[in-house]
């Protein structure tokens, strides 16, 4: 079946996420058109996710769709943004419908289950690449951003670390998956879940935040840098998943703890408060099924101190993904 580019947003694209009533305009005219309402600022958000780098060549269709849309909301979910409308530019080395149905199938799954709309975007040919802009909501003067830590601050992460750092290196080794951990730690590599309601929920009592996709340790140090300030965290409070336990024993604790502290793709929430807020926090997660764990305190002292159960420090790297590293 030869399918135009037009013939494609018609069919798989046109009414995809969930139909909301502040989109007057969406996918089929030369722009969309959409309401603010009155007392909110919208946050924008876009990440680009290119096959092979952002993802395994043999990631499923649905998979990359959902990955996709998800790390643009967890940037929102960081901001304490609402999640609103999306835009998606879809570059495919052909025009398959069986990829392009399962595709349209993995964003609508999340888009609807997040109350976003897809609101415009573009096709084209070429190597396997998805770029996605999100939008979101936000009170005005109400976003959480990453320059707000100060000395004293209690640092906290939500859900557990190093699960997709972990099925990524498995994948890179070509180590093979059959058992229910490779599964699970496959599934939160393939389809992150962003905190959309821990983000919202978290204006007035994060002091900064910021999401965990190049790793806790790069991730974090950004927003100490914007804050101005510096941390010391304790690696034994990383939360960590069963399954990546029982998957790291081999390896040994000092690897896996490198893991959960430097790896990427967890898309997991990392923010501050005072300690004064510390038991409101904990009340505020008892709510939520993802947890959340103190992992240390903010310091005067720039930099980000690691301390071992041993009582030495553990040497940070640089860490993160960069593209243009040599």
């Amino acid at each position: 079946m030869t399918l135009s580019e037009f013939d494609i947003i018609r069919r798989y694209f046109s009414a995809a996420g969930a139909p909301r009533a502040d989109v007057a305009v969406g996918v089929g005219d030369d722009a969309a058109v959409v309401e603010v309402p009155p007392g909110q600022q919208l946050v924008l958000a876009m990440d680009t996710l290119v096959g092979g780098v952002h993802f395994p060549d043999d990631t499923s269709a649905d998979d990359i769709a959902y990955k996709a849309l998800a790390v643009n909301l967890s940037d929102l979910a960081a901001m304490g943004a609402e999640p609103v409308w999306a835009t998606l530019a879809l570059t495919a080395p052909r025009n398959d419908p069986v990829w392009l149905a399962a595709f349209a199938e993995g964003f609508n799954a999340l888009a609807r289950a997040a109350d976003v709309q897809l609101i415009g975007g573009d096709t084209t040919r070429g190597p396997l690449t998805v770029t996605v802009q999100a939008h979101g909501l936000v009170p005005r003067g109400r976003a959480v951003l990453r320059g707000g830590a100060r000395p004293g601050d209690v640092i906290f992460v939500t859900g557990s670390l190093g699960d997709a750092g972990l099925a990524l290196q498995r994948w890179r080794q070509g180590l093979p998956s059959f058992s229910a951990d490779h599964t699970y730690l496959a599934a939160r590599l393939n389809r992150p879940s962003p905190r959309i309601h821990e983000g919202v929920a978290l204006r007035g009592l994060a002091s900064a935040m910021i999401d965990i996709s190049d790793g806790l340790a790069a991730d974090l140090s950004h927003l100490l840098a914007a804050s101005a300030v510096g941390a010391r965290i304790e690696l034994a409070a990383l939360p960590r998943s069963e399954a990546f336990a029982r998957v790291c024993a081999e390896m040994g604790e000092a690897q896996g703890a490198q893991i959960a502290l430097s790896a990427g793709d967890d898309y997991e929430l990392c923010f501050t408060a005072p300690a004064a807020r510390h038991a409101a926090v904990t009340a505020l997660f008892a709510g939520f099924d993802c947890g959340c764990q103190a992992i240390g305190l903010i310091e005067a002292q720039a930099g980000l101190r690691v301390w071992q159960d041993d009582g030495t420090l553990l040497s940070v790297g640089r860490g993160g993904y960069d593209h243009f590293a040599s």
